[in-house]
């Protein structure tokens, strides 16, 4: 059996801000971008990762679901408990620099860590978490 990823998503609630920072500060390619019953999907991915698709969706993306469960999906999208991505990168100083120089929300700088890669963390505009990492070179 060979299973592989092809899409994961990431609850948004201003998609153009969002579409801005992945395409503009990631460089992330747009795909797709779709409107269905006042809601809106918008596919982007990597250039190097033609096969796999992150999906920006609202955060509660059930066009029956109720008043009360949207403004609670809302609020733990604005205290950034709805997702979180983990990206890797070639070098992590240089992507840290990048992305705060853009603006974002430094969650934490580079840091070796003790479970073997080196990482830092950003909120997108949403709020959700972002890390980028690499493993440490061993030697």
């Amino acid at each position: 059996m060979d299973i592989t990823l092809a899409q994961c998503f990431i609850a948004v609630d201003d998609h153009d801000k969002a579409i801005a920072f992945y395409r503009d500060v990631l460089g992330l390619e747009v795909r797709n971008d779709v409107a269905f019953e006042g809601m809106r999907w918008v596919t982007m991915g990597s250039p190097a990762q033609p096969g796999v698709d992150i999906v920006l969706e609202p955060p509660l993306a059930d066009p029956n679901a109720s008043a009360a469960d949207r403004e609670a999906m809302a609020g733990l999208l604005a205290k950034g408990h709805l997702r979180g991505v983990v990206f890797t990168t070639d070098d992590v100083d240089a992507t840290f620099e990048h992305i705060r120089a853009a603006g974002a929300e430094v969650l934490q700088e580079p840091l070796d860590q003790p479970y073997g890669v080196r990482d830092c963390a950003f909120r997108d505009p949403a709020g959700n978490m972002l890390r980028f990492g690499r493993p440490r070179q061993k030697g």
